[in-house]
């Protein structure tokens, strides 16, 4: 693990040309990105595969270069359609709401997404540290309301056995 300049990086595939650019041989990088505890990120690189990434609060990192760069490439792969299902169901699902008799203001149901429409909370894969002893549960738990990014940051590199190296380049 090491501190990378990240003033060149403009797209995730600089990103990842980074992250494989440490790599020794095949093995899986995993790039830590926190935004002045107001969200992070883990991106994993493995051999020439397409990035794995997580981000604990999307909207929070659509506000910021570097995770404007994340939220984007998300965005792009899931497609816009996914998240027009999306609205709908929580439309629908605010409809049944108002037909229960739901005192839910619409505040709450503009609060879903932040700038762009980028959602709110967790967006990414948070499967990609399973196969280093993090279960997505525990990632999504790190990334819930009140979570401190750089507290979880720690807790993660202690999860996966790299906490001391974390701290060593902090």
């Amino acid at each position: 693990m090491s501190e990378t300049e990240l003033d060149n990086v403009e797209t995730i595939a600089d990103l990842a040309d980074l992250a494989r650019a440490a790599a020794q041989d095949d093995e899986s990088v995993l790039v830590f990105i926190e935004q002045e505890d107001a969200w992070f990120a883990v991106l994993r690189v493995d051999g020439e595969d397409d990035p794995r990434i997580f981000v604990s609060d999307g909207a929070a990192a659509a506000r910021s270069s570097y995770g404007s760069i994340l939220t984007d490439e998300l965005l792009d792969r899931v497609g816009d359609s996914d998240f027009d299902d999306l609205d709908s169901l929580v439309t629908d699902l605010d409809d049944e709401d108002a037909d229960q008799g739901s005192d839910d203001d619409e505040d709450e149901a503009a609060g879903a997404t932040g700038p762009g429409g980028v959602p709110v909370g967790p967006l990414g894969d948070p499967e990609l540290l399973i196969e280093f002893g993090l279960p997505a549960e525990g990632l999504l738990d790190l990334s819930g309301e009140g979570a401190m990014p750089g507290d979880a940051l720690s807790e993660i590199a202690d999860a996966i056995g790299c906490g001391e190296v974390l701290e060593a380049v902090r």
